[in-house]
């Protein structure tokens, strides 16, 4: 049916047409296919995919701005993780339109798609010439509504008739049957057509009732319950406009004539949302494109909570509340915008769980890993309505709070969220060690939930020298990092609040905590941190990436830190595009893989910091710089969640993971939190004081200018250059009493 198209072309099969079309008045002439050397125009068979979001929804579009088109299943509109709207497709005369282009807006509220006519053909003969008709796609999404502006211009010297048809329909499919989990018995659905709107309905086996409604304007000329047609006509130059308003989650659309409306007020909202963030320029054009791209990426996944704002984790797998992801992405985005950490801690804090529950792995006092509102989660055929299968999101809880406290002196929100902080640590010391030995370790509490807990969460991820998967419970090395960082971080808030006892309680933890970490997970033979230690206490002594989050926490002593940063910058480790998950020549390394061998940016925006901190910077700048180069050749100068570890190859760029989201708001947000580590960004808000320790310009920037950064009441703008000594800061803009100052000395560690 889509080869031929849903209705036949004007003209197509009447009597008198076999032979030619008679050419009349205002019409087009008739060229033959058999026309010596001319080519006619297809479309081609593969379109690459665009994505909005805004909230709790989002879609995912193909390059012509249709869903469900063309190969490729995870296309649609969805709502709170339910496919609202599975096909939307656009033919003119039962014909597939000619790609011209196709693009987001840099800040990403809008899609737009330029399309026209392909030859259209009735009884062999062309009755509408190839680049007649010029169709211009609008598209944008609103109070979970999907708005889409069609216009419609005759290029042409003659008044032509065309039609065109919208193809459209539902699955309601749950995303995790847009994954591929395939479910024994679904729902029943249903449509009512009553122009101009259309009712598409879902009764799911969980008892709600899913609706989409379209609503078209103008009045489609016939309108069914899969397909909208509009018989137009235009004169040479003549100009017309169709919109479409589609609205999930048993919304009502708005009117067609708001769509202007609306993305005036998107606009507006989203510029405000951004007011108060921190801006980055550099003296390099194509990294300003890509951080333009991360800026804009971290606030598209922005959604407003009852909490606050809340980056969701990625387009389109993760388009909800993960509580790693969401940590991590507010920390790299604490020096530009503090509030997203503030929205980050309250949502947790509410959500934190308060009694024990072996089928979700909640346990009092721990943060959340993942939300679902789909109906596979309510009806629990899936564990992950609020699963809490995360070792490291309540301690990096505890290490956000700490951040966000000496970034911005609210110590107000910090005394209102003490008692979570110290439920989660309490957590640590009675539900993360759970044999008493001192280090925090996962383990399932049945078979549905997640089998290894750590950032890398795959069935494979952590294992033996010799390949053989590791069982639990299992002490990964970062997490011990985690948990000596939170204490510290804890110990801090506690003091500031006049807590003394429980703040040297907390020193002495993480103090004892660092000399059994050195005696367990370093090898001397290695000269590395192993893994993680297994169920039976022996040390997976794997090299792996996960090592350089502990140099981020400060876990690591200085000499095996300075160690272990070159370790992991040599060619095994690091592949010219960044440093791999895995070591190469690791019994498990696999460069395809998703966490042995494969390149995550958010991974490295870790290691670039902890190499920061024991001051190799140097090779934190190449880090920068390794994951520029590799965002240069993404599509739209997007950073997708991860790409494949194969080394770098002169002319040619990264090989790219097919299934990673993109956007992933803690591969957005990477970059600007590597241009913190790299400037040494030190914030003392009391004092009005910013401080950059040892700056450290990478070899693909001459200046990095800084507009918008708020300490305490004051603000600045400024720029760091290189200069043949050390980087010189000249400040632009001052606001308020701020200092700003250099500072070069040794590295604190």
């Amino acid at each position: 049916a889509r080869a031929t198209g849903f209705w036949p072309p004007l003209g197509n099969g009447k009597a008198g047409m076999a032979n030619r079309l008679p050419q009349r008045a205002g019409e087009t002439a008739p060229i033959s296919i058999e026309t010596p050397f001319y080519i006619p125009a297809t479309d081609a068979p593969a379109r690459p995919r665009r994505t909005l979001k805004k909230n709790d929804t989002f879609a995912v579009f193909d390059s012509h701005g249709d869903i469900g088109a063309s190969i490729g299943g995870q296309d649609g509109l969805f709502h709170c993780d339910t496919r609202y709207l599975s096909h939307l497709e656009l033919l003119i005369s039962g014909s597939r339109p000619l790609l011209l282009h196709s693009a987001m807006r840099d800040d990403n509220l809008n899609y737009y798609v330029d399309l026209t006519n392909p030859d259209i053909y009735a009884d062999r003969r062309i009755v509408m010439l190839k680049d007649t008709i010029h169709v211009s796609r609008t598209i944008y999404l609103k109070d979970g509504s999907l708005r889409e502006r069609i216009s419609l211009t005759n290029h042409g010297c003659e008044r032509v008739k065309f039609s065109l048809s919208l193809l459209f329909g539902s699955d309601f499919a749950d995303i995790f049957e847009v994954r591929g989990i395939k479910r024994e018995r679904r729902g029943t659905s249903s449509i009512e057509a009553q122009s101009p709107l259309v009712h598409l309905h879902y009764q799911g086996l969980d008892m709600a009732s899913r609706t989409t409604t379209l609503q078209f304007e103008p009045m489609p000329t016939l309108l069914q319950d899969s397909a909208a047609r509009y018989d137009i006509e235009l004169a040479p130059h003549e100009k017309t406009a169709i919109f479409i308003s589609i609205a999930s989650g048993n919304r009502l659309p708005g009117p067609a004539e708001s769509f202007f409306r609306g993305l005036t007020r998107l606009h507006r909202g989203q510029q405000a949302s951004m007011r108060g963030a921190a801006s980055v320029e550099t003296s390099n054009s194509v990294v300003n494109e890509i951080l333009c791209r991360s800026m804009a990426d971290v606030y598209m996944l922005m959604t407003e909570t009852e909490d606050g704002p809340y980056p969701y984790a990625g387009i389109p797998w993760y388009s909800t509340t993960f509580g790693r992801d969401g940590i991590i992405t507010a920390m790299n985005m604490l020096w530009v915008d503090p509030t997203i950490a503030a929205g980050v801690l309250r949502r947790l804090a509410r959500l934190q769980a308060d009694q024990q529950n072996p089928l979700t792995d909640a346990a009092p006092g721990k943060i959340v890993h993942e939300m679902r509102g789909g109906e596979m989660a309510a009806l629990g055929e899936v564990p992950f309505r609020q699963y809490y299968g995360t070792v490291d999101a309540t301690p990096l809880f505890v290490i956000l709070a700490g951040q966000y406290a000496e970034r911005t002196s609210d110590w107000a929100l910090i005394r209102r969220l003490w008692p979570s902080l110290e439920a989660a640590l309490a957590w640590i010391d009675r539900f993360g060690d759970m044999d008493g030995d001192g280090f925090i370790e996962y383990a399932r509490g049945t078979e549905t939930g997640l089998a290894n807990q750590g950032w890398k969460d795959s069935h494979d991820s952590i294992s033996h020298v010799d390949g053989t998967l590791a069982t639990g419970p299992i002490a990964l090395v970062e997490e011990q990092a985690y948990v000596f960082a939170a204490r510290r971080a804890g110990a801090m808030c506690a003091r500031r609040l006049g807590l003394t006892e429980r703040a040297e309680v907390l020193e002495s933890q993480a103090a004892t905590l660092r000399r059994q970490f050195e005696e367990a997970f370093w090898c001397p033979d290695l000269g590395f941190y192993g893994l993680a230690l297994d169920g039976q206490k022996r040390l997976c002594r794997v090299r792996s990436s996960n090592v350089g989050h502990a140099l981020f926490c400060g876990i690591a002593s200085p000499d095996r830190a300075i160690a272990s940063a070159a370790a992991l910058m040599r060619s095994d480790f690091f592949s010219g595009w960044g440093i791999r998950t895995l070591a190469y020549g690791e019994e498990r390394y696999n460069p395809m893989s998703y966490h042995n061998g494969s390149i995550w940016p958010h991974d490295n925006a870790i290691l670039a910091a902890g190499f920061a901190r024991y001051g190799a910077k140097s090779a934190a700048a190449a880090i920068f710089d390794a994951g520029m180069r590799a965002a240069a050749y993404m599509d739209d100068r997007r950073i997708p969640e991860l790409y494949c570890g194969f080394r770098r190859r002169c002319g040619r760029g990264p090989v790219l993971y097919p299934a990673a989201c993109s956007p992933q708001a803690w591969s957005a947000s990477a970059p600007l939190a590597m241009i913190s580590s790299l400037l040494g960004l030190e914030f003392y808000p009391e004092t009005r004081e910013l401080r950059l320790n040892n700056p450290v310009l990478p070899s693909s920037l001459d200046s990095i200018l800084l507009r918008n950064v708020k300490v305490g009441d004051a603000v600045a703008d400024f720029v760091i250059r290189n200069s043949l000594r050390a980087p010189a800061l000249e400040i632009l803009r001052a606001e308020g009493d701020i200092r700003i100052s250099l500072h070069f000395g040794a590295a604190a560690g």
